[in-house]
């Protein structure tokens, strides 16, 4: 039987929106395959984990009749990935298999019953519902995603929260070394407060593009949906409570700085290639109108980078985890970035001139 019949690009689009979750070795296989469902108006594309679903719809594919069939996700990707451009692709159901045909070229693929696909449950009714620009969340995300947990015994580090209140969605995220805040305008009278995995977080990353079109968000008691183009995204939220960041976040300190951004950040990189292979420490040194970077190793080898600076607070010499400061530096895309000292056992904030929507705390190291 003839399910369906179109363009390489339009089954390699939707397809690819989708197999970002999908995990290539799994207890259940059914969850390496991605659900296509066919009705006369439009073609989706559904992968799972049992934590995310993400569903890509299609309208410009032609189809004969409803249907519904599960197949290798990396498998098909792959063999339409190999086709040539702009070929005419058509998917045939024989039995429990599929036939992959295009041009002279045939795949015959196993397939698994789409009624033993797991249905995410959606059945969680959204308390709260805002709409914001995809370049918006977008960057929201990017300036707080590297300091996430990554496998952290407390499991509400591996995510991020999100909070929208008083006109205000602020993203935070910390791994209990460095914590990194931002905030943007959203429309008033929505009040809501989750944790978001971090594998949900990375794969709207991959997915939301850099243009005006709205994402819709969707907030349950225990999940949050994403809706923006022909992709929505359902994912569980991490129950648990996140750390107090107002308390973590310091006030009241008078040593600061601005730098341009790119000259820190290759100061910091090239000292980085002489620091602790293990333990990537690195000292500033600040003094009247300097700022040293010192980094040294077990080998007794120094590297020392010497940036001037418009600086009168007190004389200090603090040390820092290098990478924590790399990721700053690299994922926020302002010209200038402000550091601001206590002393040299309190924490360094990192913030854009300003801009009062954008913290980075680290806490300092000994070295």
């Amino acid at each position: 039987m003839l399910l369906i019949q179109t363009d390489r690009e339009i089954l390699l689009k939707a397809l690819q929106s989708v197999t970002g979750i999908v995990e290539r070795r799994h207890t259940l296989p059914i969850l390496s395959n991605v659900l296509l469902e066919g009705t006369p108006s439009q073609l989706s594309f559904t992968a799972t984990d049992l934590e995310i679903q993400v569903k890509a719809n299609t309208a410009e594919a032609k189809l004969d009749k409803p249907f519904a069939i599960t197949l290798s996700a990396k498998k098909l990707q792959d063999i339409l990935r190999a086709l040539p451009e702009s070929t005419k692709i058509s998917l045939d159901q024989q039995d429990s298999k599929v036939l992959v045909k295009a041009g002279k070229s045939r795949f015959n693929l196993q397939s698994l019953p789409a009624e033993d696909f797991p249905k995410f449950p959606t059945g969680d009714g959204a308390e709260q519902r805002i709409e914001i620009t995809q370049k918006t969340l977008r960057a929201l995300l990017n300036q707080v995603q590297f300091a996430m947990a990554q496998q952290d015994i407390r499991y509400y580090l591996n995510g991020m929260l999100l909070v929208m209140r008083n006109g205000e969605m602020r993203a935070v995220a910390t791994d209990g070394h460095r914590l990194s805040y931002a905030a943007e305008k959203i429309e008033a009278g929505v009040d809501a407060e989750v944790i978001v995995p971090r594998k949900t977080i990375l794969e709207l990353l991959r997915l939301l593009e850099d243009s005006d079109d709205k994402v819709t968000i969707e907030c349950g008691k225990s999940q949050i949906k994403f809706s923006f183009g022909n992709i929505s995204l359902n994912s569980k939220i991490v129950d648990g409570k996140f750390p107090d960041y107002g308390k973590v976040i310091p006030s009241g300190y008078n040593n600061k700085f601005s730098i341009d951004r790119l000259t820190l950040l290759q100061a910091l990189q090239r000292a980085a290639i002489l620091s602790n292979e293990k333990f990537r420490g690195v000292r500033m040194v600040l003094t009247q109108d300097s700022v040293k970077v010192i980094s040294s190793n077990s080998e007794q080898e120094e590297a020392q980078e010497e940036m001037e600076i418009q600086y009168g607070g007190d004389a200090i010499d603090i040390g820092f985890n290098v990478t924590y400061l790399l990721d700053v530096l690299n994922n926020v895309g302002t010209e200038k970035i402000e550091c601001t000292f206590g002393d040299s056992n309190s924490s360094g904030v990192f913030t854009i001139p300003g801009n009062d929507s954008f913290k980075y705390v680290v806490m300092p190291m000994r070295i």
